[in-house]
């Protein structure tokens, strides 16, 4: 009998690792000159049966992965559900210095972006890099209940 669970433990363990993907964003993989990023955000959701809306506060994050080279930020934009631009969150290029995280808010009261705001990020580096984590974190809150989650960016372009 103990012989017959050693063989389906193992049986399972192999089914797990099979099922198990290394996410692409492991990769060791250098890129070139650098990119265009789109983050879908959100800074309202829908509640209830009338479609209530949930505000949340937006932080967008920018991580440069790269432990050797720093990236030079071109732009960072906020987008409303329309595709209108609301705001530009720089007023030129940005050195980010290996390793270093940057953060750009939302805040939570303003709703101008609505449940289909975007950021888009362009990055660029003289040298091969690895590619910055480029994700936006939502969260808000209201009397006992509270809700989180992020966004993963997505290269729509590369320079």
């Amino acid at each position: 009998m103990r012989y017959h669970t050693v063989w389906i433990t193992i049986g399972l363990l192999a089914a797990t690792l099979m099922l198990v993907r290394v996410p692409e964003t492991l990769s060791k993989e250098k890129t070139g000159s650098g990119q265009t990023v789109y983050v879908p955000a959100y800074a309202t959701i829908f509640h209830g049966d009338r479609e209530h809306q949930y505000k949340l506060t937006i932080t967008l994050s920018i991580r440069n992965t790269d432990i050797e080279r720093p990236i030079t930020l071109m732009a960072v934009d906020y987008y409303d559900s329309s595709g209108k631009r609301l705001k530009r969150y720089l007023p030129g290029k940005r050195l980010v210095s290996p390793l270093k995280a940057l953060h750009y808010v939302v805040d939570e009261s303003d709703v101008s972006g609505g449940p289909g705001a975007c950021f888009i990020v362009q990055w660029y580096s003289a040298a091969p890099v690895s590619p910055p984590v480029v994700e936006a974190v939502m969260i808000g809150t209201s009397g006992q209940q509270g809700i989180s989650f992020i966004s993963r960016g997505v290269v729509i372009g590369e320079n």
